[in-house]
């Protein structure tokens, strides 16, 4: 048995990108509809990571994100203190990365 798990890759101006080694990066889309998208399709986990180097998570987006994610939500980027981690699982994320 397999488990599908996609990673999308957030950028500051919250839109999903595909990368060549963090470089040439391709719009793919909004990372609300992605994650319905995914949801629909039922896959096994969404990893969302931030690869924009900002001081904090965008937690308006990741509020938005996991109220649309009906699997496992992991997020991973800009995590500084336990008050962000902390603050991650209040909004729904259940792992950080």
């Amino acid at each position: 048995m397999f488990r599908v798990i996609p990673v999308l890759l957030v950028d500051k101006n919250e839109a999903c990108i595909n990368t060549n080694r963090f470089h040439k990066r391709q719009y793919l889309g909004d990372p609300v509809n992605i994650t319905r998208i995914f949801s629909e399709k039922a896959v096994d986990e969404l990893i969302v990571l931030n690869i924009d180097h900002q001081p904090t998570p965008n937690y308006g987006l990741i509020q938005e994100l996991a109220t649309e994610c009906f699997m496992p939500l992991t997020y991973g980027g800009n995590l500084n203190s336990l008050q962000q981690c902390r603050k991650l699982i209040n909004l729904g994320v259940e792992k950080l990365a």
